[in-house]
């Protein structure tokens, strides 16, 4: 039997090994990181950037409650598109991986081409559908429904939907993995000990499946808190998010260090909020 041979990073073997992967994470992500970092101390004067060392921007950023405002606007919706998604997307799984073997590779190919399908194209598809003079209040009032039934078309709601068909795909496929993986002997064995279908699904496949639900809620977070699409186009710009007024502080206001700011207090947050999250079901595993 072979023993395992302990190995430092005095090695320079280790060295050579992660050097690649250190050059990477530098370049592309410490670098740009620390470079927006020192544009939040500059400022802007007739739409150009001084390099002057000051903390004006950050004093506009937590003297204004506007910016907290769309802030804890995007986290609630983020967090709505969550649970949203992982409501919906678990039974899909689940079935993909227990019920439709036989046609879970056609089922994949559609929600996989209905993912990579341009997101503009999509939303604006959306917007077609939902109109007041859309298909969906076309098919309805031929069925007896009022007109404009369906009016939620430029608000929150409208907003949201789009999130939610967007960033679906991401707790399908993340929960179908983890469900696909879970050992059908362990399943048995419930069955063996006397447990119901029910009580096997609760005490066997839903632990076992929590990785992929984790997963999937930790992307779907995310990617909802950067958003600026749907709001823009779904919710008619009436409720924006923190990535489009990002977007707009870049390009129509052309403040650059107020951008750089805002980008960063929002990425800090979410992380925050992931990590929160993350303890919060650690502390509750560990309990029971």
């Amino acid at each position: 039997m072979e023993m395992e041979v302990s190995r430092s990073w005095r090695d320079p073997e280790l060295w050579v090994k992660a050097l690649p992967s250190v050059v990477l994470q530098t370049t592309c992500f410490l670098a740009p990181l620390v470079m927006t970092f020192i544009l939040t101390f500059q400022k802007t004067q007739s739409f150009q950037l001084t390099w002057v060392w000051n903390l004006a921007t950050w004093k506009d950023v937590f003297s204004k409650p506007h910016y907290w405002t769309i802030l804890g606007h995007t986290l609630f919706m983020a967090v709505a598109c969550v649970v949203i998604c992982i409501v919906i997307a678990f039974p899909i799984a689940y079935g993909l991986a227990t019920r439709f073997k036989k046609l879970d590779n056609e089922i994949k190919v559609l929600i996989t081409f209905a993912f990579i399908t341009d997101a503009t194209l999509k939303t604006f598809g959306w917007v077609l559908f939902l109109d007041k003079k859309g298909a969906a209040n076309y098919l309805l009032a031929h069925i007896g429904f009022p007109p404009d039934t369906v009016a939620f078309l430029f608000t929150d709601w409208a907003t949201l939907l789009g999130m939610v068909y967007n960033l679906l795909p991401f707790a399908i496929f993340t929960i179908y993995l983890s469900i696909d993986n879970i050992d059908r002997s362990l399943i048995l064995a419930a069955y063996d000990a006397g447990a119901g279908k029910f009580r096997a699904f609760w005490e066997v496949t839903l632990p076992l499946s929590r990785p992929g639900i984790w997963a999937g809620s930790v992307l779907i977070f995310l990617l909802g808190v950067g958003v600026f699409l749907e709001p823009k186009v779904l919710g008619g710009g009436k409720s924006p998010m923190s990535a489009e007024l990002i977007r707009q502080t870049f390009e129509t206001r052309v403040n650059w260090p107020l951008g750089a700011a805002l980008t960063l207090v929002l990425m800090v947050v979410a992380i925050f909020v992931v990590l929160l999250f993350s303890r919060v079901a650690g502390m509750r595993r560990a309990g029971a």
